[in-house]
């Protein structure tokens, strides 16, 4: 299938900041089954990340505060060399200005075969989300990167927003060929003993199965209002978790925490995806969407006994 101009042989995709950090990583990702894996966020200059505790394991996820750490895109060639090319590669981008991404995309465009443009990080001033919640800058930058490179762009919105169908249709405008949705949602711990914050930075990023409700609204209120595809993320542990996003509106989806608690997360759900499609007899195309078009059959319905009452 394509999704955003890249030919998956499935769709189950390693999402950034996952096992993303080295070419051996990536690589036996891939071999497990993912569609396609996104590497870590890369910047332009070395970064070292936010003070620990940078982790904290919550009931049903995790609480990060990691702070974008990376050895800049002239050290992480180093890793993109090692990767196999099992599936396609999507390396995720960070920048501040137009500089920096030219830099990057510019030294790493023959290792990609899509560049994810990270706007949505939630715990790192002046990048991420910071940034990616202005849709002016959002279509500027985007356009921008678009005359840049000529390998498929896809751009990673925040749901830390107040509508993230504006965000959607400002990267969509600025020429993305697909969206991705959502990042961490922006939260907070604190020791109950001490008083202290958990996390070093103070706040951070929620992630796991407690978020998956916000990214499934998300996906389904850009689909209602975009042409590109969407690649829906967020609490995705089993196959179910990933057909409410097909429904919901997403050609695709990454998958992140569930991994921690099972490396084999890719092959299994891939396998028992397909066993549900062929119980059903309908093809993965078929489930795109399908809650919208419940949805118009339900209003349809409604007027119909409607207009039956009045007569």
């Amino acid at each position: 299938m394509n999704v955003g101009k890249i030919d998956l042989k499935n769709p189950l995709i390693l999402a950034s900041g996952i096992l993303g950090s080295t070419g051996s990583s990536l690589n036996r990702i891939a071999k497990l089954g993912a569609g396609a894996v996104v590497t870590k966020s890369i910047g332009a200059t070395p970064r070292e990340g936010h003070p620990g505790p940078v982790l904290i394991k919550t009931d049903t996820g995790f609480l990060n505060a990691i702070g974008l750490p990376n050895p800049s895109y002239k050290y992480f060639i180093e890793e993109l060399n090692d990767f196999n090319r099992y599936c396609p590669l999507i390396i995720s981008v960070f920048g501040a200005n137009r500089s920096e991404l030219v830099k990057i995309l510019k030294n790493l465009e023959e290792y990609a075969d899509a560049f994810e443009l990270n706007l949505s990080c939630p715990n790192v001033k002046g990048y991420g989300m910071d940034i990616g919640k202005d849709p002016i800058f959002v279509e500027n930058i985007t356009r921008e990167i678009k005359k840049i490179t000529n390998k498929p762009l896809w751009v990673k919105l925040t749901s830390n927003v107040e509508d993230i169908t504006k965000i959607g249709v400002a990267a969509e405008n600025g020429g993305a060929d697909a969206v991705v949705a959502i990042n961490t949602v922006k939260g907070l711990g604190i020791d109950t003993e001490s008083g202290y914050p958990l996390l070093g930075n103070v706040y951070g990023g929620l992630s796991g199965r407690m978020i998956r409700p916000i990214g499934l609204i998300s996906v389904y209120s850009l689909y209602k209002k975009l042409k590109i595809p969407i690649i829906g993320v967020g609490g995705i542990e089993n196959y179910k978790d990933a057909i409410e996003y097909f429904m919901a509106g997403a050609r695709a989806v990454e998958i992140g925490s569930g991994v921690y608690n099972n490396i084999n997360i890719f092959n299994e759900i891939k396998s028992e995806l397909d066993l549900y499609l062929n119980k059903k007899g309908i093809k993965l195309e078929e489930l795109i969407g399908l809650a919208h078009r419940r949805e118009t059959e339900e209003c349809n319905n409604q007027k119909s006994e409607e207009r039956e009452q009045r007569y």
